[in-house]
């Protein structure tokens, strides 16, 4: 561009400012060529100053990988260690602008001792670009990435496939890499994924479309990163506005500062201030060029309230129609970034945005297996292990999912002793359907009351342990039935059992409650206090429902206790369902009439049950008789 005059200059300067900014990160497993392509991406975008290149040109002599030529990766990698061994350890950052974007490059290392600094350069990307080394294809560390960038919220996905050089340009070793690896993401339900086959060290389909490669026609990485649109990805429905920030310059001003996480506000909108709860309305929007009339995220401002009102750094100004969640007790995926072992129970401290409180992690319910995203059984997680985990905090804090909002949905936890950050959370979504009502304070000054006969004296007399099993699954699947026999088999062994239905609590319990998300939670949630008094009287309490969200089964499982508490999920194949059907309830779903979870509602099946039947392979007998001595290995009878 020329600039021949002074508002020529004003006006570059002007659209250089209103661009779009673009974060992305490349990452991947070790000798992928990460730091390579940020190089390119540099050198042939032309934003490599000449003495910059000249310096790399002499480093290239001594501590480059590329026997002849520059080694363009010393361009990211800065530290000694780096250079000596031809490895990125530490995140580099790096910043560059074309005519359509600005741009934050994060280099993320890919060996695994170093994947906390992974998780760190991913948690503000848009976009995730996966290299993959054509020769060797996915790897372990390929896939640990791609978890990890997901989990992360990161929405968009660039599969890199490096190297295309060193196997000829071949495209059958492309088209066999992008299956693989397409396979692995599907299971991860991602947004965006796009492949592009490239050779970093020589630049084709890097900035410039390759002569090497004819056979691929899409467009380059960078045209991809020019053009991906990331603007959707934010919230723009739920405001969000915690406070980082009490403003009192002098006595007659009072406001709030903190950058506007998610939606919009305008001066004379009603908020609620939580975890208060006290509402008010918005006075001013302030900020150094002046008030506005409305601010939007991510906008750093001011606001001041026209109610004098106790808010403090932490606390969260909201929309009363759409309020985050406050809780003290938070399910999460963690990403475990210490040598030593988490410890459930121990005290850690959790950094919840402007907030920092005491708390523990009180269980973990499994770990992810990278691999194969399997869900394994767990207790604890090592360095780098990533799993889902339920922390207790000392107080409540104002949340969303890290799904739904990054900065109410991230947390880290910090070792008390040394102040070092042990892990990285996620909060997993809790659904609408979770509804307040179970954190709900009861009304009134209320006092519970104490039995006089013993937990243990009962067990004497009954022999037994009380417990409730929750036999969950798919209508049709035979929870009913099944927790019937399991009832007479256990009354004819000299037991007390009673089996609490589904359909027969909603003729009575919850005969008020339809099917939405929120009544079944709800309808969950009596449930469950009504299997938990007959606990307490020494009962053991078999449950048949299709209860469809984990997050209510969670806390179901939390309201009973979990030491007295088995998840048993039966299972078969739709079409053996709908053979089962005489109530034509799956034909009513079929014709839009009826809200079937499984068919035309979401059914999340249990991460980590206790016990899994088929019931299309098993009979009504051999279910229950596994029911039982399931009952009896866990020391109920």
């Amino acid at each position: 561009m020329l600039l021949g005059t002074a508002p020529d200059i004003h006006e570059y300067l002007a659209q250089h400012e209103r661009k779009e900014i673009l974060r992305f990160l490349t990452c991947g497993s070790v000798d992928d060529g990460k730091s390579t392509l940020i190089g390119r991406l540099l050198h042939d975008s032309k934003m490599i100053y000449e003495d910059q290149l000249d310096a790399v040109r002499r480093d290239s002599k001594t501590t480059g990988t590329q026997r002849d030529g520059v080694d363009l990766a010393l361009l990211v990698d800065g530290l000694q260690a780096e250079r000596e061994q031809g490895i990125t350890i530490d995140v580099a950052y790096r910043y560059f602008s074309t005519a359509k974007r600005k741009f934050i490059i994060a280099d993320t290392p890919g060996h695994e001792q170093y994947t906390r600094n992974m998780a760190t350069g991913a948690s503000t990307c848009d976009v995730a670009v996966i290299l993959i080394d054509a020769r060797n294809g996915v790897l372990p560390q390929t896939r640990r990435h791609t978890y990890i960038a997901n989990l992360l919220g990161i929405r968009h996905l660039v599969a890199a496939v490096n190297k295309l050089d060193a196997v000829g340009y071949a495209e059958d070793v492309f088209d066999a890499i992008r299956a693989d690896y397409a396979a692995f993401a599907a299971q991860l339900s991602v947004d965006d994924l796009h492949f592009i086959p490239i050779s970093a060290l020589h630049g084709d389909n890097v900035v410039e479309q390759s002569a090497n490669m004819p056979w691929y026609q899409g467009a380059t990485l960078m045209h991809l990163l020019e053009n991906i649109h990331v603007a959707a990805d934010k919230d723009v429905e739920h405001f969000r506005f915690p406070v980082q920030l009490v403003n009192r310059p002098d006595a007659d001003f009072r406001g709030y500062s903190g950058s506007v996480a998610g939606g919009a506000v305008s001066r004379g909108d009603a908020v609620v201030v939580l975890p208060s709860g006290k509402t008010s309305t918005v006075e001013r929007i302030v900020t150094m060029d002046g008030d506005l009339d409305r601010a939007f995220a991510p906008m750093a401002v001011t606001l001041t309230l026209s109610d004098e009102l106790d808010v403090s750094r932490g606390d969260v100004l909201a929309a009363p129609d759409a309020l985050p969640f406050v809780a003290d007790r938070v399910d999460a995926m963690l990403v475990w970034m210490s040598d030593e072992a988490l410890v459930p129970g121990r005290q850690y401290q959790v950094k919840h945005g402007a907030r920092q409180v005491a708390g523990s992690v009180a269980s973990v319910r499994y770990r992810v297996d990278v691999n194969t995203l399997r869900h394994e059984s767990a207790t604890t997680l090592g360095l780098n292990e990533i799993g889902r985990s339920e922390l207790a905090l000392a107080e409540p804090i104002v949340f969303d999912s890290y799904q739904a909002s990054r900065g109410l949905g991230g947390l880290i936890v910090i070792d008390r002793v040394t102040n070092a950050t042990v892990g990285a959370g996620m909060v997993l979504p809790q659904r609408g359907s979770v509804a307040a009502a179970w954190d709900e304070a009861p009304r009134g000054v209320l006092r519970p009351s104490t039995s006089r006969v013993e937990g243990a004296e009962r067990e004497a007399r009954l022999g037994q342990r009380p417990a409730t099993v929750l036999l969950t699954g798919l209508a049709k699947v035979g929870k009913t039935v099944i927790a019937q026999a399991v009832e007479r088999k256990l009354f004819d062994a000299g037991r007390l059992a009673t089996v609490l239905d589904g359909q027969s609590f909603r003729l009575g319990m919850s005969r008020d409650l339809g099917f939405s998300p929120r009544e079944r939670s709800e309808n969950i949630r009596r449930a469950a206090e009504t299997a938990r008094l007959m606990n307490d009287a020494g009962l053991i309490c078999l449950t048949s429902f299709v209860a469809p969200e984990e997050a209510v089964r969670e806390r179901a499982r939390r309201a009973i206790g979990a030491e007295r508490f088995l998840e048993v999920f039966l299972t078969a194949p739709l079409a053996t369902l709908r053979e089962r059907d005489d109530d034509g309830l799956y034909a009513a779903a079929a014709r839009g009439e009826a809200n079937v979870p499984g068919l035309s509602a979401r059914f999340e099946e249990p991460a980590a049950p206790d016990l899994v039947l088929q019931t299309d392979a098993l009979g009504i007998d051999a279910c229950a008789d596994r029911i039982v001595a399931l009952l009896r290995e866990r020391g109920f009878i």
